[in-house]
């Protein structure tokens, strides 16, 4: 079992940045890939970005590429997203989620993901 809590929203203006936190409960976090996802109102959640069980391999959503960072520190049971140059279209609910697809695997769709956490709303002003 693992349950998540993400951390870190909150308003900020277009050009500017937030970092993410994700923090884990539960042994087994460092086991598996996670990513991060976002729902905006009236549509459906969309990948963002996913990291390796050990943070070897990436892959990025190619709205956010370039200006997004995930990364994963297994010894804090912690995983980030940092988000740079904000746009407006970046506004959204975003979620962390834990797979137990093979750890060394990229996944990008919702389905395969287990474990959820609350979300943290990141609004963007222009």
């Amino acid at each position: 079992q693992v349950q998540l809590v993400e951390s870190g929203g909150g308003l900020v203006q277009a050009g500017g940045s937030l970092r993410l936190s994700c923090a884990a409960s539960g042994r087994t976090f460092s086991r598996y890939p996670m990513g991060w996802f976002r729902q905006a109102p009236g549509k459906e959640r969309e990948f963002v970005a996913a990291i390796t069980w050990n943070g070897g391999r990436t892959d990025y959503e190619d709205s956010v590429k370039g200006r997004v960072t995930i990364s994963r520190d297994n010894g804090k049971n912690t995983a980030y997203l940092q988000m740079n140059s904000l746009k407006p279209e970046d506004t959204a609910l975003y979620y962390c989620a834990v797979s137990t697809v093979g750890r060394d695997t990229i996944v990008t769709v919702p389905a395969q993901y287990v474990y959820w956490g609350q979300g943290t709303q990141v609004t963007v002003s222009s």
